[in-house]
């Protein structure tokens, strides 16, 4: 008996890499363009410093990203992101160091904090028919008081034990927990929307959500289950800078849902949903991580990093109202 490898599902979760290579090798030389000018530009940037600086920024950023994804493919989006990640770390500072609560009985505290919030996303935004930029930018607003009533506006130290969620892996180096479980997160997220009867309905609803309700499909579900995991994403994040930082800010994650909905749509997800790719997201976060550091490495003031960044948004966003103009008139 022979196997073959094509029919396993980490395959073939990933061969739609081949079918849209122009895609990824865009997206690539974007990345390979950056590094090569900040090289030139700064010397210094060509260090193993600079990558291990990257590698430790962009977890709860990828992770977030994928929750993100997955809300843009069904057509939806949530603003709410940045506030449920500094409300679910608060609950975490407050538990472990106001009621003593041990690590191992905080983290689900604190991961249960995003579920519910994205639940409330999801509950209002589907039972009423509420758009969800409305839903969403109420609960950043929401999230965002709860988190200075919890640390009643002040930051809360936690100590080291938080840090071990960030220590490097026995036997592997200099790699970290946050790094392997951002990996994994990517992964799964592919494996979910490639490979699952969930992930089909999720582009279905984005591309034509009144033809899934025709076809006898309740959408509702499906939609609810998005932003639960987008808040649980934005959940893990929180977890993952609380363990960098040893605290809980209650200013933590202010503006932070523009920097992945800009890395998702960076790396190709469509705004109007139908059409994304966490691999293609996990590269977009890449692309924004490097222009951030080699920015910052030359010495750029903010506002320049600002513009910058604003006008490859503005340019992603260009570029994907041509790509979805041209797919209709090919269909």
């Amino acid at each position: 008996m022979t196997y073959n490898s094509r029919s396993s599902p980490l395959i073939k979760a990933f061969e739609g890499i081949g079918r849209s290579s122009a895609d990824y090798i865009g997206l690539l030389l974007v990345l390979l363009v950056e590094v090569v000018i900040f090289g030139v530009w700064q010397g210094s940037f060509l260090t193993s410093n600079t990558f291990y600086a990257v590698a430790a920024d962009v977890p709860d950023t990828v992770i977030v990203a994928v929750g993100m994804t997955f809300v843009l493919i069904i057509a939806g989006i949530d603003l709410s992101v940045g506030s449920v990640l500094a409300l679910s770390q608060a609950v975490l500072g407050y538990c472990m160091v106001e009621l003593n609560v041990p690590l191992v009985a905080a983290l689900p505290l604190c991961l249960a904090t995003g579920i519910l919030c994205g639940s409330v996303n999801g509950l209002v935004s589907v039972r009423w028919a509420l758009p969800s930029f409305i839903v969403t930018l109420g609960m950043l607003e929401i999230a965002r008081g709860a988190t200075y009533f919890v640390t009643q506006s002040r930051t809360i130290y936690i100590g080291d034990e938080i840090g071990v969620v960030s220590n490097p892996i026995p036997f592997m180096g200099d790699i970290s927990w946050p790094v392997v479980i951002c990996l994994l997160i990517v992964v799964a997220g592919q494996l979910i929307l490639t490979r699952t009867v969930f992930g089909r309905y999720m582009i279905a609803i984005g591309t034509n959500e009144e033809a899934v309700r025709l076809s006898g499909i309740n959408p509702a579900p499906i939609k609810f289950a998005v932003f639960v995991i987008c808040g649980f994403c934005s959940a893990l994040g929180g977890m993952i800078q609380a363990s960098k930082m040893s605290s809980a800010s209650p200013n933590a994650g202010i503006g932070f849902e523009l920097t992945v909905i800009a890395a998702v749509v960076i790396g190709g997800t469509s705004l109007m949903g139908g059409r994304g790719s966490v691999i293609k997201s996990f590269l977009g976060v890449l692309i924004v991580a490097v222009l951030n550091a080699g920015l910052a490495q030359i010495g750029a003031p903010e506002y320049a990093k600002r513009l910058v960044i604003g006008v490859v948004i503005v340019l992603a966003v260009i570029l994907d109202f041509y790509r979805t103009r041209r797919s209709r008139s090919l269909d």
